[in-house]
């Protein structure tokens, strides 16, 4: 995998493991959506995956979504 779930904490500035189980879902969901969407796995950056786990973990206020840019940067990383 091309980005590690330690890149991505440290991306969203998350230190320790007390939220490890909560972000490894939105790592996950955010992995499987790339490639579900046509990403080559040497294009899943830790920017593209950071910011979906942003977008889905919100802590808890019931309205995560995928934002417009994250959807936008992963359809050109498909075309890549």
């Amino acid at each position: 995998m091309s980005a590690t779930l330690e890149e991505v904490k440290n991306a969203i500035g998350i230190t320790g493991t007390d939220t490890d189980g909560a972000v490894q879902v939105w790592y996950d969901e955010t992995i499987a959506f790339l490639q579900e969407a046509g990403v080559k796995e040497s294009n899943i950056t830790v920017g593209i995956v950071a910011r979906g786990v942003l977008d889905l973990w919100n802590l808890g206020a019931g309205d995560g979504r995928l934002s417009e840019y994250f959807k936008q940067r992963a359809s050109q990383l498909a075309l890549k």
